[in-house]
């Protein structure tokens, strides 16, 4: 297997990462598969209170919300890995790159705002994954192709 599909699979199983977590934020994010981060975000809002119904009901609908939307940007980072990224054309890489530095930017930025460390250890650690295939691919899909 050659250097280069080693940090493309690589991605690609990152990709499906977020798209399997994105579908357990959607779908189970009031059962004990969530409970984990649950218990990490809502003393930052609600202190040592227990969560009121209404409260609960709103969160379920935003992370049902949230969910969808980062199984969806999985799922695009997956097709971009197979098909462009396979074919080493540079807008995929240039692509990714710049879809995941305004995510983490902005994202990382409201959660320091709020106080919700888990999101900004989860997003830092998803940063991590992505960028480790992007920098070891760069001389493949950047430097040795024509502008």
């Amino acid at each position: 297997m050659s250097y280069y599909r080693i940090w493309r699979y690589w991605l690609l199983v990152v990709s499906i990462f977020i798209i399997v977590f994105g579908a357990i934020m959607a779908l189970l994010n009031t059962t004990i598969v969530f409970a984990f981060f649950n218990a990490q975000i809502n003393p930052v809002f609600w202190g040592p209170n227990p969560v009121a119904l209404p409260a609960q009901a709103f969160q379920a609908w935003v992370y049902g919300a949230w969910g969808a939307t980062v199984m969806g940007w999985g799922i695009t980072m997956l097709f971009i890995a197979w098909f462009p990224f396979g074919r080493r054309e540079r807008w995929a890489w240039i692509c990714v790159i710049v879809s995941v530095a305004f995510w983490f930017l902005l994202d990382t930025s409201i959660s320091l705002w709020f106080g919700v460390t888990i999101n900004v250890l989860l997003n830092t650690a998803i940063l991590i994954l992505v960028l480790i295939p992007l920098i070891f691919t760069y001389n493949a899909m950047i430097q040795t192709q024509p502008v």
